[in-house]
């Protein structure tokens, strides 16, 4: 029987054991895999503004996206705003990833044999893919914000163990709205709109859109995020 474990932050991904899934909910994870939805053709995520700078100076034909306290950084082609990519075809495009707290999660994950992504767009399909694989060790990692716990992580954790272990989960939709008085109050914020839209929190709360899992491979100093169709 599978153990599964719930982790948090960057000490719980340098912990985590087994197949790991490290959470980001509001909104790594669910813009990859938006993006994936809308046709790009590869993502790889990288720690540093720099290193993806780099990158797009090397190779002028891929797109950067990511954020340094939520707000797009200088030089890139998109925030880390789902609501920004809506209605946008990625075909054939790779896209370069580096954000404040997912993807250093990923980065910190060194003691797993296997490392997803997490998010509630893509919940089900995650846990297909890891009851199909049958590993003797899950750890969950809820990244959360800047070292704090959040509860839209927590949730997709939470989601995430039961249908592993097969259990039944009807307080998902309620715990899902609820958001919106806790860690999703800045998407509804007037005064953030330019960082945090209103749409972003309705696209990252909706669950089990998409039939395939993100998978990080390390190559060299960034991870291939690619998509596994299940």
């Amino acid at each position: 029987m599978t153990e599964v474990s719930i982790l948090f932050g960057i000490e719980g991904a340098k912990q985590a054991q087994g197949t790991a899934v490290i959470i980001d909910v509001f909104r790594a994870f669910t813009l990859e895999a938006y993006l994936y939805a809308f046709h790009a053709e590869n993502i790889y995520a990288v720690a540093s503004v720099e290193e993806a700078l780099a990158w797009k100076q090397k190779d002028p034909s891929v797109l950067l996206c990511g954020e340094r306290d939520g707000k797009i950084c200088p030089g890139f082609d998109f925030g880390n705003s789902p609501g920004s990519i809506a209605g946008k075809d990625f075909s054939g495009k790779t896209i370069i990833h580096t954000t404040t707290n997912g993807v250093q999660g990923i980065a910190s994950c060194e003691k797993a044999s296997e490392v997803l992504t997490g998010s509630l767009v893509n919940a089900k399909a995650t846990a297909d893919y890891i009851r199909s694989q049958n590993p003797q060790l899950v750890s969950l990692v809820c990244m959360g914000w800047k070292g704090r716990q959040t509860e839209e992580d927590q949730l997709c954790a939470d989601y995430l163990k039961a249908l592993i272990e097969g259990k039944p989960f009807p307080q998902l939709e309620e715990r899902a709205l609820a958001l919106k008085g806790q860690e999703g109050k800045k998407f509804f914020d007037p005064g953030q709109q330019d960082v945090f839209p209103e749409a972003d929190f309705w696209m990252c709360i909706k669950h089990d859109l998409f039939p395939f899992v993100i998978q990080a491979v390390k190559e060299g100093s960034c991870c291939h995020n690619r998509k596994l169709e299940v």
